[in-house]
């Protein structure tokens, strides 16, 4: 079966590098906020061009270690899209606040900055836009919008590490940004992790007190905290990987190349990049009239195309209560999307079988 996205191919082509560093780690007897999540902190938020990186222990809790910090709670509003994995709304509703929802550019996927000025009340405090399947959403307009209206910007970079806009990597652009490190991602760890990344210092030494019971001397809390830290194995990881992110990327570049031009006369919609971008398809969404049926036929020819993400965060069973939001685009185009599989390691002779499936579906139905 070829795979979407393949962790275990990701392991195998570091496997040396990983095992070394997580037998270091084994043989320090020290787990827990050591010198391997120190210098992660550091490579990485040196990697984004910021000054400080806090790791913790998911991208949920990045994002809702932020808010936090910022005091952003009840009876406060968060602006966000509905088409995202539902980790980013979780963390505004952790919080206390109210995730409201913001409809989408169709072309890009991401949160459409028209919108988002129709949607701030006075009882909004931040925006979250999020940069979904490696495509950075419009920051510049964004950044104005928010500016104008005196709100912070989180920048959800989840599913687009490396990823640039106007030759700046995103992440850099909002006050905050958050990262994950979930194991299908761009740069994966081999279980949960994640980091916020910031100029702000005030903004990171609240967040490195937050994500450990509120201490700033051990055993003294100075706030009401909780227990989010990135381990050192995970970090150690993550060092080695993030070593190769550039040129990983690159190979997911080329995939996605080769899907351009072997689909482009096919009739399927393929993603459009934002002007002044640099995207590092997290994923490669196209969109399709016949989606069950594409997907049952490329099933059948062994390939495990996806849909990220086939039902919209506001009409989940556990959101309904916001389900009287209207979000024309994001409705419509989860019910076109397929992710089709896409990372570093896929061998070119199954990019090759993907597409030679995908035409043969298409001139049955043309």
């Amino acid at each position: 079966m070829i795979q979407c996205a393949s962790p275990k191919d990701q392991f195998l082509s570091h496997k040396d590098e990983i095992q070394a560093a997580v037998l270091s780690v084994l043989e320090s007897g020290w787990y827990i906020l050591g010198n391997e999540v120190k210098e992660f902190e550091k490579e990485f938020a040196n990697y984004i061009g910021v000054k400080n990186g806090i790791g913790v222990g998911s991208g949920t809790e990045a994002l809702h270690l932020v808010l936090k910090s910022y005091g952003i709670g009840a009876g406060d509003e968060v602006l966000t899209v509905s088409h995202t994995a539902v980790a980013t709304v979780v963390a505004i509703e952790l919080t206390g606040a109210t995730p409201i929802f913001v409809d989408i550019e169709p072309e890009y996927f991401t949160m459409d900055p028209i919108k988002l000025e129709a949607a701030i009340t006075p009882k909004t405090k931040a925006i979250i836009p999020v940069h979904l399947y490696g495509q950075p959403a419009d920051l510049e307009q964004i950044g104005i919008i928010a500016k104008k209206y005196g709100l912070k910007v989180i920048e959800d970079c989840a599913q687009a590490h490396g990823a640039k806009y106007l030759d700046q990597r995103i992440g850099s652009f909002g006050d905050a940004a958050c990262f994950s490190f979930y194991p299908t991602k761009n740069l994966g760890a081999v279980g949960d992790g994640g980091i916020v990344v910031t100029d702000d210092i005030e903004l990171a030494e609240k967040c490195k007190s937050l994500r450990e019971y509120g201490w700033t001397e051990r055993y003294i809390s100075k706030y009401s905290g909780w227990n989010t830290r990135l381990d050192e194995i995970q970090a150690a990881i993550l060092r080695v990987k993030l070593k190769y992110l550039d040129r990983d990327n690159e190979k997911r570049r080329y995939i996605a190349l080769n899907y351009y031009e072997s689909l482009s006369d096919t009739g399927v919609i393929l993603p459009k990049v934002r002007e002044r971008s640099e995207h590092v398809y997290h994923q490669f969404v196209i969109k399709t009239a016949f989606r069950a049926d594409l997907i049952s036929f490329l099933k059948s020819r062994n390939i495990n195309a996806l849909i990220h993400y086939p039902v919209p965060v506001h009409l989940q069973p556990g959101y309904k209560k916001s389900a009287s939001i209207s979000l024309t685009e994001t409705e419509k185009i989860t019910k076109e999307i397929i992710s089709l599989p896409i990372y570093p390691e896929l061998l070119y002779k199954s990019v090759d079988s993907v597409i030679q499936a995908i035409k043969e579906f298409m001139v049955k139905n043309d």
